[in-house]
C-alpha cells in the first residue's frame, strides 16, 4: 500500500534542469512525461517546499477573509474603527492587520507566479505550450466568475486569471527583462495611492455606514437568491479594489517566475545563505515598513509624505517575501519540517481548499445557512477559522492517500488538457 508521508520530501533532491523531473519520470503509459505532459508529476518529484508555502499562505488568506469579509462587510474597513470588543478581539484585529492583511495575498500571488513558471517549463517540449497555458487560465477565469457571482464576491481567482493572461508573454523574456518589468510594476503600484481621489472607495463615511448596515441585513438574513443578487450588485464596488492591486499582482507573478528560474526552490541547499539573508532582511525591513507612520504632518514632514506612502504600500510585499524565505529555510534546514510538512497536502489541494472555505464560511455566515454575519467577534471568528483549517489539514492528508489530486485540481487539469486525468492512487 502506498502511503503519503510529508516527511519524505524534507530533503529536496537537486535538479540542475527545470525539466529534470520530466526527463526521468515515467508515466503510467510507460512514456516519458516529456512526451505526455498531461500526466501528473509523481509526489516524490514535487518540490515539497512550494506545497508547504501554499499551505501557510492559505492560512493567512483564510484569516484575512474571515475577519474582514465573511464576518462583516468588506467596506467596514474603510470606516474609522471603534474601540469596541475585548482586548483579545483588538489583539486579533491587530495581528491580522499588521501580520497578514495584504501579506498573505502577496505570498499567494508570488506562489501563483511560481506555479505558472513551473507549468511553462514542464510544457517546454509541447508545440501547443502557449495554447495550453492560455486554456489553463481561461478555465480558471470560468471558475473565478462562478465563484465571484454565486458563492462569494471576495474571489481572487478572476483577478489571477486575467492578470495571468497579461503576464504569460513575459515568461518568454530574459531574466533581466523579467526583473526590470517587475520593478516598474511595483513602482507604479507604490505611486498609485498618491493619485487616488478620496471618492475612489465609495461614498463619504455616512454613506458607507448606511451601506454596511444594508449589507449586514441582507447577508445575515437573506435567502440564497437574495444574497446572490446583492452579491452580484456589489461587484461594481469591488472592481476598483482589484484594479488598485492588479499592478502588485502582476509584479509578483513575474517575481515568482524569476524565483523559479533561479533554482532557489528546487535546490535550496545551494542557496542557503541567500534564503537566510532574504528571510532576515524581509522580516525586519518589511515589518518596519508596515509599522512606518508619518509623524504629525507639520511643514518639515509634508515633503516626505509621498515617500512614506510608497514605503508603506510596498511593505506588505517585502514582508511576504520574508515570510516565504523564512518558511522555506525552516522547512529545509530545521526540525520544524516535521510540523510544516503536515501542511504540504493542504498546499497540494490549495485550489480545492480555497473554494471549500468559501462554501463553508458562506453557509456559516450568510442567511441561507446559520446567519452569523455581523454576530461573531474577531476572536470568535479566528477560533472558528483555526478549527476549519485543522479539519482541512486532516482531510487533505487523508484525501491524497486515496487520490492524485484535490477534486478541483483534477477538474482544472482535465479541462486544461482535454484529457481525463488519472484519479486514484495506484496501489501496489
Amino acid at each position: 500500500m502506498v502511503r503519503f508521508r510529508p516527511e519524505a520530501d524534507i530533503i529536496l533532491k537537486p535538479m540542475n534542469d527545470p525539466g529534470a523531473a520530466m526527463d526521468t519520470a515515467v508515466s503510467e503509459t510507460g512514456k516519458p512525461l516529456q512526451q505526455d505532459a498531461a500526466l501528473p508529476v509523481p509526489p516524490n518529484r514535487r518540490v515539497a517546499a512550494i506545497d508547504v508555502l501554499r499551505g501557510v499562505a492559505l492560512f493567512g488568506v483564510l484569516s484575512v477573509n474571515l475577519i474582514t469579509e465573511f464576518r462583516v462587510s468588506l467596506f467596514q474597513q474603510f470606516i474609522p474603527p471603534t474601540m469596541d470588543g475585548s482586548r483579545l478581539d483588538q489583539m486579533v484585529d491587530t495581528v491580522v492587520s499588521i501580520g497578514m492583511e495584504l501579506k498573505a495575498f502577496a505570498l499567494f500571488s508570488l506562489l501563483f507566479g511560481i506555479g505558472l513558471a513551473i507549468q511553462f517549463d514542464r510544457l517546454a517540449a509541447k508545440a501547443q505550450r502557449l495554447s495550453l497555458l492560455v486554456r489553463r487560465l481561461l478555465v480558471l477565469l470560468g471558475f473565478g466568475i462562478l465563484h465571484l457571482c454565486f458563492i462569494w464576491n471576495g474571489d481572487i481567482l478572476t483577478e489571477y486569471a486575467l492578470v495571468g493572461l497579461i503576464a504569460l508573454p513575459f515568461l518568454y523574456v530574459s531574466n533581466r527583462a523579467l526583473v526590470a518589468t517587475c520593478a516598474v510594476a511595483l513602482l507604479f503600484y507604490a505611486a498609485m495611492p498618491s493619485w487616488i481621489p478620496d471618492s475612489f472607495f465609495g461614498p463619504d463615511e455616512a454613506g458607507l455606514r448606511q451601506y454596511v448596515r444594508v449589507a449586514t441585513s441582507v447577508y445575515a438574513s437573506g435567502t440564497w437568491s437574495e444574497v446572490v443578487r446583492f452579491n452580484i450588485a456589489e461587484i461594481p464596488r469591488i472592481v476598483p479594489l482589484h484594479v488598485l492591486v492588479a499592478p502588485r499582482t502582476f509584479a509578483l507573478f513575474l517575481l515568482g517566475a524569476f524565483v523559479w528560474r533561479t533554482g532557489l526552490l528546487r535546490n535550496p541547499e545551494r542557496h542557503r545563505r541567500v534564503l537566510i539573508s532574504t528571510a532576515m532582511v524581509g522580516l525586519v525591513l518589511g515589518l518596519s515598513m508596515n509599522l512606518l507612520e508619518l509623524p504629525d504632518a507639520g511643514a518639515p514632514w509634508r515633503a516626505l509624505a509621498p515617500v512614506v506612502s510608497a514605503l508603506t504600500t510596498l511593505g506588505p510585499v517585502v514582508l511576504a517575501i520574508g515570510y516565504g524565505a523564512t518558511c522555506v529555510a525552516l522547512y529545509t534546514f530545521t526540525r520544524a519540517s516535521c510540523v510544516l510538512g503536515l501542511l504540504g497536502p493542504l498546499g497540494r489541494m490549495a485550489f480545492s481548499n480555497y473554494l471549500a472555505q468559501s462554501v463553508v464560511f458562506g453557509w456559516i455566515f450568510f442567511g441561507y445557512g446559520l446567519g452569523m454575519f455581523g454576530r461573531l467577534s474577531s476572536s470568535q471568528a479566528m477560533l472558528l477559522g483555526l478549527a476549519v483549517y485543522v479539519i482541512q489539514v486532516l482531510i487533505s492528508l487523508w484525501w491524497l492517500k486515496q487520490f492524485r489530486f484535490g477534486p478541483m485540481e483534477w477538474l482544472w487539469r482535465t479541462l486544461m488538457y482535454g484529457v481525463r486525468q488519472p484519479w486514484r492512487v495506484r496501489r501496489t
